[in-house]
């Protein structure tokens, strides 16, 4: 395996320990409207941006006036209630400190909006260290697809061979895979190896990583 140029970076369930916020957030916004959606339903949907969310969830379309106002709601909980509770995960910083200076291009690829990556990044402590953005605003359809991945390698000018993702849900592998991206995997976001098949490397978190850095894909030899 040739050496990686570029990473390309998840940020919820990957970087900030949040996955179980988010559904919360959502289960909340839902019960607003009269709906009731079972908290186990959102939480496996967690990864996916709101237009790829609704209709699996509710079957509610995104683009309709009861799915926008669910997607703006769940933001507002989301920021109100659940990110302050939101933190990094162990070793988060020191892990972006060695991809960057590896000398790595590093992007984020993220399902979330503009508004709340910027705050997301912050409670990772990362935000100084990953200025190269691509959120939800940014792409026509959320992970699963590939849209997402896509931009951010055109942002790094990179081919696809030349970066990995690293991710936490089945949906960051569907959707670096669809755009020809290896994925290295973490478990922190909640998903079991079985749920994670087609990374190329799993951890259990960025200290995971970190600590088996010179054993990993991004690794440098010779």
């Amino acid at each position: 395996m040739p050496p990686f140029l570029g990473v390309i970076l998840d940020v919820d369930g990957t970087l900030v320990d949040s996955n179980d916020a988010h559904a919360r957030a959502w289960c909340d916004a839902f019960a607003e409207q009269g709906l009731a959606v079972e908290y186990t339903k959102v939480r496996r949907l967690i990864g996916m941006g709101s237009d790829q969310l609704l209709p699996e969830a509710a079957d509610i379309q995104r683009e309709s006036e009861l799915g926008s106002r669910l997607a703006e709601r769940r933001g507002e909980v989301f920021t109100q209630r659940y990110l302050a509770g939101v933190a990094a995960f162990p070793q988060t910083r020191a892990l972006v400190e060695r991809l960057r200076d590896q000398g790595l291009k590093l992007v984020v690829a993220s399902s979330a909006k503009a508004s709340e990556l910027e705050p997301l990044l912050q409670r990772a402590q990362v935000a100084d260290l990953l200025p190269m953005r691509t959120s939800s605003g940014d792409v026509e359809h959320s992970k699963p697809a590939p849209d997402a991945v896509q931009a951010a390698l055109e942002s790094c000018h990179l081919p696809a061979t030349a970066a990995v993702m690293i991710g936490d849900t089945p949906y960051d592998i569907a959707a670096a895979t669809q755009a020809g991206v290896d994925v290295i995997a973490f478990r922190c976001g909640g998903w079991g190896d079985a749920d994670l098949a087609g990374a190329i490397a799993i951890y259990d978190d960025p200290a995971d990583l970190l600590a088996n850095y010179h054993a990993s894909p991004l690794a440098v030899t010779g």
